[in-house]
């Protein structure tokens, strides 16, 4: 399984371009949004809501995980299939990434049906005054409709392990970090490195070939 946290760390990185654009704007709001503080505070308070973004992901990553277990112990789901799936939705992803096809803008819809619940919620910390409520307001970021947070899901999903599953989605989160970092802290190089056409397009790519291989390792 070390491959695959390995890997999924790799995957939020590579879709860090998609974090700038999907999420920016809502890192450089709860940048703004945070009330005025030393500057070694504002820091603590940006790690702390990046962090709950994180909690969350492990969190749906262990939930979905342990529901796969379940189906493959009770009805005999095959794991083969569940890893399938996430092979598929790696490919659907990179070519998501890559702009090429936007099937995966549809699969986003299906989660803003519990977003319009959570989302309310948010306002009740902002301004953010200390690093538990930075904390409590990423956790409620972390339920944001995101095809590329949809895609790795299938890959813990496909786990049937509920701790392995928090773990990959929380090596993903932590792949993450760079762009929405950048974003906070206003590192424009790396900010234009992520974001740039060559750099999104290369790692659309890189993510489709790694979709491919885990297909065809599973049948050859």
């Amino acid at each position: 399984m070390s491959l695959d946290f390995f890997s999924a760390f790799v995957i939020g990185l590579l879709g860090s371009g998609h974090c700038i654009v999907m999420c920016g704007g809502i890192s450089t709001m709860l940048t703004t949004a945070i009330a005025d503080t030393s500057r070694h505070k504002k820091y603590a308070i940006i790690l702390a809501y990046n962090f709950g973004r994180i909690a969350s992901y492990s969190l749906i990553g262990a939930l979905v995980a342990f529901t796969s277990s379940m189906a493959t112990k009770n009805i005999g789901l095959p794991v083969s299939l569940l890893k399938t799936i996430a092979g598929i939705f790696l490919i659907l992803l990179g070519l998501y990434l890559g702009q090429w096809l936007m099937w995966l803008s549809r699969v986003e819809h299906l989660g803003k049906n519990i977003w319009r619940y959570i989302s309310p919620h948010t306002k009740k910390f902002i301004p953010i005054k200390n690093v538990q409520s930075a904390f409590a307001l990423g956790a409620l970021w972390g339920w944001l409709p995101c095809g590329l947070v949809y895609s790795t899901l299938t890959w813990a999903l496909a786990s049937a392990d509920a701790l392995n599953g928090a773990l990959i989605m929380f090596f993903f989160g932590l792949g993450t970090l760079p762009a929405l970092l950048s974003v906070s802290l206003g590192t424009i190089s790396v900010k234009a490195l992520l974001s740039h056409t060559l750099f999104r397009k290369t790692a659309a790519s890189l993510v489709i070939s790694y979709g491919i291989y885990t297909i065809l390792i599973l049948y050859i």
